[in-house]
């Protein structure tokens, strides 16, 4: 039976009909069930609600039939409506960190793609409706289309930006997290040798929100006229649950917890983040101090502090390299590093160059040097390698002196940790990269090699020197002789093939280089 306001031939909606729920809870068909070509094609108009919603009113309805919002259910969109415009964030203020900018040019793609593959599905939808609740061929093209828009849109969000559908870094958000930080210290639950300052006297002041990346917080701040970043890998001090040994009584005076128990539980957490079995006198950045009437909470504090493998890191290397940041002290699970302002490919030189008192060519020298130190360093200095694994300019700083500085070192790992990291499973070389760090699948048995491939100076050759040495120095003062020589020896360099037991050659050969170079460029300026 043809339907009032209906024309002959109709096609029905599928999958779902329009339904009114009535005082008495009794469910009645509404009886305007039009395709959404045939919807189009019959006027169906829009009107805005209180809420700024549109609301569908379908021709042929009487007047006193109420019009229904436009939903979107089982992943079937709206009947008639216009291109779908997902809400965006609102565009960035110049004030902004420029990193944060790309994220809403990257949500703003998204929606534009998903956007276009709703549209592929509406008109897939208007051709291919069949009987009621039934749904045809066409129907299910809509279906494969909608899905696959979205799939697309994250797939390539996330690859182009593993950050961009993180929360917005706000002032607000960074304030209601330092205040919960400071109410825990008042109560007792934690303890830091900040939090005097940070909570009760005001010397440690926020300054403004540096970046969100999933739970992990960066926030900078100013204690006693010093610039300072606050980090910590959770938001809330609670997401570090303690130990049963550490969470048994709440008061001070309850059972001690014997010294010997503690150096096992923190060692243990040193091991599962470094892969290191450390002597006690090198867990002493680590340990809380003396017994205290706040100590359960220095306990507490401790705990929540091991668990963040940076910061473990950064206490065992504290005073043994000058390119790694120094822990300056802690409040609860949120711990204080020195600020340096990081790179990035919107500076010519890759870094800020404000401090420095010589020409952007010779800074760059020095800095290309310094970076052959850091490697020569952390390649050699410790008792084990260590691997840096995500080398981009935005995870470096430099001082100054132009020393460079790792200020991320989320993905630097020991060679224990490394060779744990790297020996997967593998059917070829590409199931063996982690970042940038990889090591080759032996297909006799389907295993990763634990020994990595390539090197820390070859991936600073790829992702650093390459950018210095085909433009900056071109326009130097330097010989054309030796501008050839160090664009050849950083090709070289930056070649994945070559074996990492080339690289201390490497290291000597790339030296010899840029200081040479410097010395010409010291001869011109005399």
């Amino acid at each position: 039976m043809e339907e009032p306001g209906a024309r002959p031939g109709s096609l029905h909606l599928c999958g779902f009909c329009l339904r009114e729920e009535l005082a008495l809870g009794e469910k009645v068909k509404k009886k305007w069930k039009g395709c959404p070509g045939a919807a189009a094609k019959q006027g169906v108009q829009g009107a805005p609600t209180r809420s700024g919603q549109r609301t569908l009113a379908f021709p042929g309805a009487p007047a006193d039939a109420p019009t229904h919002r436009r939903t979107h259910r089982a992943g079937y969109p709206a009947a008639a409506s216009p291109p779908l415009a997902w809400p965006l964030p609102r565009a960035p203020s110049p004030a902004e960190p420029a990193a944060v900018q790309p994220r809403h040019r990257l949500r703003a793609q998204a929606a534009e793609w998903v956007a276009g593959g709703t549209a592929m599905a509406r008109a897939a939808g208007a051709r291919g409706c069949g009987r009621r609740w039934r749904c045809g061929r066409g129907a299910l093209v809509a279906c494969a289309a909608w899905t696959a828009g979205w799939v697309l849109a994250a797939a390539l969000l996330l690859r182009a930006h593993p950050g961009a559908l993180s929360e917005r870094c706000t002032d607000e958000k960074s304030r209601r997290i330092l205040a919960a930080l400071c109410r825990d210290y008042r109560g007792g639950a934690l303890a830091g040798d900040l939090c005097e300052d940070l909570c009760v006297a005001g010397k440690l002041r926020y300054q403004r929100c540096l970046y969100y990346d999933g739970g992990k917080k960066v926030l900078q701040a100013d204690w006693r006229g010093r610039p300072i970043i606050l980090k910590s890998k959770e938001e809330a001090f609670s997401s570090f649950q303690p130990p049963g040994l550490l969470g048994s009584p709440a008061e001070d005076e309850g059972p001690a917890l014997q010294e010997a128990e503690l150096l096992l539980l923190v060692a243990g957490e040193v091991r599962s983040a470094l892969g290191l079995q450390l002597s006690e006198s090198s867990l002493g950045p680590l340990w809380p101090g003396r017994r205290g009437p706040r100590w359960r909470g220095q306990l507490a504090s401790l705990w929540s502090l091991v668990q963040q493998e940076e910061f473990v890191l950064l206490s065992v290397l504290q005073g043994l390299s000058p390119h790694a940041l120094p822990v300056l002290g802690s409040c609860g699970h949120f711990y204080a590093v020195e600020y340096l302002a990081a790179g990035g490919a919107h500076h010519g030189a890759l870094f800020p160059l404000h401090g420095a008192s010589r020409g952007q060519a010779q800074a760059v020298g020095d800095m290309a040097l310094s970076f052959l130190d850091l490697v020569r360093q952390f390649d050699h200095g410790f008792s084990h390698r260590l691997h840096l694994c995500d080398v981009k300019p935005e995870n470096f700083a430099i001082r100054r002196d132009l020393t460079v500085v790792a200020i991320d070192v989320d993905m630097a790992f020991f060679e224990p940790k490394m060779r744990e990291i790297l020996e997967q499973n593998c059917t070829g070389d590409t199931d063996c990269s982690f970042f940038d760090c990889f090591s080759r699948c032996d297909l006799r048995v389907n295993r990763c090699g634990a020994q990595r491939a390539n090197s820390n100076l070859q991936v600073v050759c790829d992702k650093i020197f390459r950018h210095w040495f085909s433009s900056t120095i071109r326009s130097s003062a330097v010989s054309a002789r030796l501008q050839w020589q160090l664009r050849e020896a950083v090709q070289e360099c930056a070649d994945a093939s070559s074996p990492q037991t080339a690289a201390p050659t490497m290291l000597w050969k790339l030296r010899r280089l840029f200081r040479a170079a410097l010395r010409e460029l010291r001869e011109v300026e005399e």
